[in-house]
């Protein structure tokens, strides 16, 4: 070889690198600053794609295809290409859909799009299980379900999924899929979704010899694209029950199927329509192979005019490479090193990584465990509770009252203990976090002991108060979470003493500027704790001893919650007791005053301040019990009421009629109570939704007020509650206005 020969050759390969690195860079930029709103364009040629407005669709494609040249935004090209593909898909014609996808391919070379790169997968695996390749569809699918997480991409992937396994006679696999499918909240193809599962069930069903099931779901399919002007869908819906009717002996409904379905051929899918929109598809996919050419041509005359530039640049080019090639054998080698060197440290962590897993899963293991119980617990006490409020109400005899009130007192102690369950489990998972709130410390403390009175008065026992009026009026800090550490070492006291003394005792011990700390102390004259039974005393379940549990009862668990809630502000109880003599609980808690606050005299509304008559509310829950007790509730109060079983009925119930408030339930199979709040906040911003929860480990009160909730009520709840929260928020324009 001629050392001109080589200098060619060096001269080639240094002009490619350049061009390569000038156009990463180039599409780095454009990358950083693509905030173009296609996303209109897209949802609209898909809506002209399903009423079958082909022409309109491809024209809206073009569009957007046109812009995202001019403005270099290659993600946005990237997603046009995937919008022509899968067009084309739907009008049969591969050839074309592999066009586009080619050109997509080029791209995601170019930029890194894990959105693109999932899309890109699955119009592949639609194109390998149209090409009948089912298995080699499903590995594609798979691959593109790892890529991305589009709620819009996953539910396409579920539908495609489920004709796979439907062609695959997996029947139970296929009818999973298409039942998730009928009950999905995605936001661009959620009634498209739900029309295109009801025929895929319908084809099941009709395969497994089902004709009623088959019909109902060809019906169900039928009403969603006349309502919705999904006119292929129409024209396969009218098709199939023509056909399962006149199988079925049912020939005046087939008849009238097969008329619908003439009507739709003659109106619908004429002629002169199909021909202009292959013209029009045509022409555009003229259009851009003609571009596509062009530019190649391009690329190849500024390769050739690149050829002929002077041998400095190849002699400039030959030294470049040969440092870049130095350069890569050094970093290569003390790459070696590293690894050699951090191999031992490397084992090390993967051990401790793997037992570090383990004791995170163990942990999770316990949390879902427990999250599960507490939550399925409430379910079946609301109706206890529930069902014993109501019998109590409706004036039972003087034996029967005396069961009652033992079975509402079986059922608030089992609330007790499932919700100190829960509390315990949320700080231990770092789920609650401690509030700075103005409060009034004084009416705090005096509330905890006003509330025990009567527990004190059965044990014969005296509570006081000594509160140091020195600590400011007005605090910052957490008062609920006080108010609870409170409430637990006072009743905990009143449970072991009898005959004798609580002192609830609170004093400040620093102030310096807005910072204080106050020094709080419970104690009693009660059975006392000995030092061995100190040492456990703060662990969950313990309570000294078992005659102690025998003989005085609960669960062990309140000094285990003040001690995790202490945690929270970084303080720690303290314990001082002698057997026989009594018990003292004391701890310091930092808190901020808030003297320029001002003093409010407080308004509190009663439940007689409302009159409900008149009212009406839809109940949105799946759980037949509940729907019985809660609307017997509401009609005792003059209140009628409409029943929707799960979220989708929620949303079409509150867009047909008028409603004064929801009561939403909140974990319902299918669209969960929150995402059906948003649904409907959508088109009635105003109306009250009340969420009813058996609140669980992952519920959080901000996601549901985010999503619009305007009050939520835990199950099981009080009825004087429950009839407060609707109250207060029905009306709330008037009671403000008279405040």
């Amino acid at each position: 070889m001629s050392l001109k020969d080589l200098h060619t050759r060096l001269k080639s390969r240094f002009v490619v690198m350049i061009i390569l690195l000038v156009s990463t860079l180039r599409l780095t930029a454009q990358d950083l600053n693509s905030n173009s709103p296609f996303e209109q364009y897209f949802d609209k040629a898909l809506t002209y794609q399903h009423q079958n407005k082909i022409d309109d669709a491809l024209k809206v494609l073009k569009k957007a295809a046109q812009i995202a040249e001019e403005k270099e935004n290659f993600k946005n090209l990237l997603d046009t290409h995937h919008r022509f593909a899968l067009l084309y898909l739907e009008l049969d014609q591969p050839e074309t859909t592999e066009f586009y996808w080619d050109r997509a391919s080029v791209l995601l070379k170019e930029i890194e799009y894990p959105y693109a790169d999932a899309v890109h997968k699955f119009i592949e695996a639609r194109l390998l299980f149209k090409a009948e390749n089912k298995f080699q569809a499903r590995q594609k699918l798979e691959e593109a379900r790892k890529l991305n997480n589009d709620k819009n991409l996953l539910n396409n992937i579920l539908l495609l999924e489920a004709d796979i396994f439907a062609v695959l006679e997996n029947y139970d696999e296929a009818t999973i899929n298409y039942n998730a499918l009928l009950v999905n909240s995605d936001e661009k193809e959620r009634a498209f979704l739900a029309t295109k599962a009801n025929l895929g069930l319908a084809n099941l069903y009709l395969q497994q010899d089902n004709p009623i099931e088959s019909t109902k779901h060809a019906e169900a399919a039928l009403e969603l694209s006349n309502k919705h002007g999904y006119y292929r869908e129409i024209l396969g819906a009218n098709n199939f029950l023509t056909k399962v009717y006149e199988n079925l002996g049912e020939y005046q409904k087939s008849l009238t199927y097969n008329k619908n379905m003439t009507f739709l051929k003659d109106s619908l899918f004429n002629i002169e329509k199909v021909k202009l929109e292959n013209r029009t598809a045509e022409k555009i996919k003229f259009n851009q192979q003609s571009k596509t050419i062009k530019e190649q041509e391009a690329k190849i005359e500024e390769l050739n005019q690149s050829a002929n530039r002077s041998e400095i640049t190849a002699i400039l080019a030959s030294a470049f490479l040969t440092i870049i090639s130095i350069l890569a054998v050094s970093l290569f080698r003390n790459n070696q090193i590293k690894l050699k060197t951090n191999d031992l440290l490397q084992t090390k962590n993967s051990e401790l990584e793997t037992a570090r897993d383990a004791a995170v899963m163990a942990m999770e293991a316990k949390t879902n465990f427990l999250s599960t119980v507490t939550h399925e617990l409430r379910t079946p006490l609301y109706a206890v509770t529930g069902l014993t409020h109501l019998l109590l109400e409706e004036n039972p005899e003087e034996h029967q009252k005396e069961h009652l009130k033992s079975l509402k007192f079986s059922g608030d102690y089992l609330l007790n203990f499932i919700n100190d369950i829960l509390q315990i489990n949320k700080i231990d998972a770092d789920k609650l976090e401690p509030l700075s709130i103005e409060f009034k410390l004084k009416k705090v403390l005096a509330d905890v002991v006003d509330s025990l009175q009567q527990n004190a008065k059965d044990n014969n026992t005296v509570i006081v108060l000594d509160y140091d009026n020195n600590i400011p009026l007005n605090l910052l800090g957490d008062p609920l979470k006080l108010s609870q550490i409170i409430m637990n070492l006072v009743g905990n006291a009143l449970k072991f003493t009898k005959d004798g003394k609580v002192e609830v005792i609170a004093r400040l011990k620093e102030k310096n500027d807005d910072n204080l700390r106050v020094y709080f102390e419970i104690t009693d004259t009660g059975i006392g704790i000995s030092e061995e039974q100190q040492k456990n005393i703060f662990d969950s379940f313990e309570q000294g001893s078992v005659q102690i549990n025998r003989e005085y009862g609960g669960t062990g668990l309140g000094l285990t919650i003040v001690k995790s809630l202490l945690g929270l502000f970084e303080s720690k109880i303290h314990l001082r007791s002698e057997l026989g003599k009594g018990s003292s609980f004391f701890f310091e808690l930092d808190l901020k005053s808030d003297e320029n606050s001002l003093d409010e005299v407080p308004f509190e509304l009663t439940v007689e301040d409302f009159d409900f008559d008149g009212l009406h509310i839809l109940i949105v829950e799946d759980n037949k019990i509940n729907q019985v007790i809660t609307k017997k509730m509401l009609s005792k109060k003059g209140i009628t009421c409409d029943i929707a079983n799960n979220g989708n009925e929620a949303i079409d119930a509150a867009q047909a009629n008028a409603y004064d408030a929801i009561l939403m339930d909140i974990h319902m199979p299918g669209i969960s109570g929150t995402e059906a709040t948003v649904q409907i906040r959508k088109f009635n911003p105003d109306i009250p939704i009340i969420a009813l929860t058996a609140i669980s480990m992952d519920d959080s009160l901000d996601e549901f007020y985010a999503a619009g909730c305007n009050a939520v009520v835990t199950k099981p709840f009080k009825p004087e509650v429950f009839y407060q929260k609707i109250g207060e928020n029905v009306f709330k324009t008037n009671v403000n206005d008279g405040v």
